[in-house]
């Protein structure tokens, strides 16, 4: 099965993208405020945030195991993507959403975002350290659901890019 890359439309059509994104933003924390519960649009802001910070290549939707690509040295690097809102960016707690190993990736990469869902960091971990901390024993989320804490995660990840 292939992965069909996401067509990106002309240019004003980019810019048209990019301002429902940033409604789409605006909603979800409306929505937030007024319910107290989340929208669920979290996992596709996160991906667009990446994209438009790293530059990646995003894939079709519900594409199995990875989300985007990012040309290296002329490799093209599958990239999961997971998104966190984090409500108070200098106490960062919480979980990674799950990563099922038995799916093709060569990174994850965990997009941070703000209370008003803009990326305020975006961490990488390779797919080996995180095979290798899904699998350790002693927790069941993080074994057979393949959770894991953000804390734990960052310790694995290397920070690719953190707002100024």
């Amino acid at each position: 099965m292939t992965n069909p890359l996401v067509t990106l439309p002309p240019e004003d059509g980019r810019a048209q993208v990019s301002e429902l994104v940033e409604q789409a933003k605006r909603v979800a924390v409306r929505y937030r405020q007024l319910t107290g519960k989340p929208l669920g649009i979290t996992g596709e802001i996160a991906e667009c945030e990446a994209a438009a910070i790293l530059g990646l290549d995003l894939h079709a939707a519900r594409t199995a195991g990875y989300d985007a690509t990012e040309m290296r040295d002329g490799i093209a690097v599958r990239v999961q993507i997971k998104g966190r809102v984090i409500g108070n960016p200098k106490k960062i707690t919480g979980r990674v959403g799950a990563i099922d190993l038995r799916q093709p990736f060569d990174v994850v990469q965990l997009v941070l975002l703000d209370c008003d869902f803009n990326a305020f960091a975006i961490y990488e971990a390779a797919r080996p350290a995180v095979e290798t901390l899904i699998t350790r024993p002693g927790s069941k989320a993080r074994n057979e659901r393949g959770s894991v804490g953000i804390p734990q995660f960052k310790a694995i990840a290397r920070l690719r890019w953190s707002r100024p």
